[in-house]
Formats: structure tokens, C-alpha cells, sequence
């Protein structure tokens, strides 16, 4: 092996954990040649799980080392949240115990060759910016020199995004939507890939939510629909944290909203609900 290449390879093993993956246009950024990341494959220094995808792993990929791999290495501004941070977050009483689906919230969409890796868990995106005003700041988070012990998060954000260490020594950050965040997006999925009855046993559940960052979120949020379910539902289970929501500064719109076919109307929201929400589920 020439020095060249041999000291590309040293430079690959120091900026390419083993266990994450990296695309073609990371390499080809950093002067790795087609020819070159051939070479790499034919000599078994790098596997190709999909086409267009490189990493060191030889064994099988998790959801999370793939979303690890898009935050910190090609440095994509994408959140998991929804009901996938929910389940991060130990609410899987109310939801599905296996992540079948990662949602991903982001200004832009991931690469396409997503869909292509061998793992079991498919990948759905959200476009941030129809649900939120403003993105979190997830810059300065996205590192794999990130503190797990620390946990630190930018001052300058909301609160509305954390980091979750990941790994077998706990020291991968896997940026991650808060629970007051996750709720929002969960709520924008009603009623057509979200359970109302799912949802409602959710919140009963939630009595320990920060009403500073959900009035941020609220005042932030574009969703007519989202925030007036946020509230049918608060009102339906009476948190301690309802009583420092300034309802006044959110914008729930005018007019009514028919969520449920054949549904009851709830005239404080002007929303429908199903008729057997308070059944048994």
C-alpha cells in the first residue's frame, strides 16, 4: 500500500467511528476519489450497506447509529421527535414498545439513500418549518466530543431539544426533540397516523411538563390545529403546569375544525373529537 493511501486510511479511522456510516459526497468533500473508496471496499477497510453509503461496522446497523452518523458527521439539522423522542423519553407505556418508524424533524429533507439500509426501522420526515416559526439550535450539540456526564445544551436554546447519549460507553449524542416538543409534533399527526385514544392516555400521563418552554413552544407554533388540541387535552387532565399558560399570547385561530368525521364538537376549541373518546381502549 503506498504511503498515501496508507495515511488516508489512518486519517479515515481517526474521523470515521466504527459503527457510523458516512455517504459519497462526505468522502469525496474530504479528497477520497471513487477510485480510491473502491479500493477501500475491494480490501474490506469499508462496507457498503447501501449504494452511495460507507462505514466501518461490519456488524448491523441501529436506527440510531444512522441518525448519530447524520447530525454529527454530515451535520444535517434534523431532530428525532415525535412519538419516536416519546419512547426515547420512557413514555412506550401509552405508545408501541418497538420503534418501528424514527421520525425526523428538520428544514430539509435527509439523502434519499435512507430508505436503502438493512435495518429494520424505516425513517419518516417532517418538515419542521410547517409545524414551528423557528428551528432549535441543535449547532454546537451535534459532536461526538459531546459530554455525556455534562449533558450540555446551548443557553441560547429553548429547551425545546436535548441530547441522549447513546453507545456502548455512552458518548454518542443522539439529538433529540423534549418532551414538550415531542408532544407538539405527536399532536400534528391527529387523526390520520396518530390514535386520539393513544394521544389522550399520553397526557393524562405527562403531569411533569415545563410551562416555560411549552408558552414558547405554543406562541411558536404555526398549527392551529395542534394548539387547540394541546389545550382540549390539558383541559381534559388538569396538570399542575396548565395554571402558568398565558393562553392569551397563543394564537388558536377562528373558525371550526372538523378533525373527526361524525365526531362530538367541543365548542371551547370549535375542534371534533371522536364520540368514544372516554370509552375503553
Amino acid at each position: 500500500m503506498s504511503e498515501l493511501v496508507a495515511g488516508k486510511l489512518n486519517w479515515l479511522e481517526r474521523n470515521l467511528p466504527e459503527g457510523l456510516l458516512v455517504d459519497a459526497s462526505w468522502l469525496a468533500k474530504h479528497d477520497y476519489s471513487t477510485a480510491l473508496r473502491r479500493r477501500y471496499v475491494k480490501g474490506g477497510w469499508l462496507q457498503q450497506p447501501a449504494r452511495q453509503v460507507y462505514t466501518r461496522s461490519r456488524g448491523p446497523l441501529s436506527w440510531q447509529q444512522v441518525v448519530i452518523s447524520l447530525q454529527n458527521l454530515l451535520q444535517l439539522r434534523l431532530v428525532v421527535g415525535g412519538r419516536t423522542a416519546l419512547e426515547l423519553h420512557g413514555f412506550t407505556h401509552y405508545l408501541s414498545q418497538q420503534t418501528l418508524e424514527v421520525h425526523l424533524y428538520g428544514p430539509k429533507a435527509p439523502p434519499g439513500w435512507l430508505k436503502n439500509l438493512p435495518i429494520e426501522s424505516q425513517f419518516r420526515y417532517h418538515n419542521s418549518q410547517k409545524l414551528f416559526r423557528n428551528d432549535p439550535v441543535t449547532i454546537g450539540i451535534r459532536s461526538l466530543d459531546w459530554d455525556a456526564l455534562d449533558r450540555h445544551t446551548p443557553s441560547e436554546d429553548t429547551g425545546s431539544v436535548g441530547v441522549q447519549p447513546w453507545g456502548h460507553h455512552l458518548n454518542w449524542p443522539l439529538v433529540v426533540s423534549s418532551p414538550e416538543r415531542a408532544v407538539l409534533e405527536l399532536l400534528a399527526e391527529l387523526p390520520d397516523h396518530e390514535s386520539f385514544h393513544q394521544v389522550d392516555k399520553l397526557m393524562e400521563g405527562m403531569g411533569r411538563l415545563g410551562p416555560k418552554r411549552l408558552q414558547k413552544l405554543l406562541v411558536d407554533c404555526k398549527s392551529v390545529k395542534v394548539k387547540r388540541l394541546f389545550f382540549f387535552f390539558a383541559d381534559r387532565h388538569q396538570h399542575a403546569w396548565l395554571k402558568y399558560l398565558d393562553k392569551d399570547k397563543i394564537d388558536l385561530g377562528r373558525g371550526k375544525r372538523m378533525l373527526v368525521k361524525g365526531g362530538k364538537f367541543d365548542s371551547a376549541y370549535q375542534i371534533t373529537v371522536p364520540e368514544d373518546l372516554d370509552g375503553v381502549l
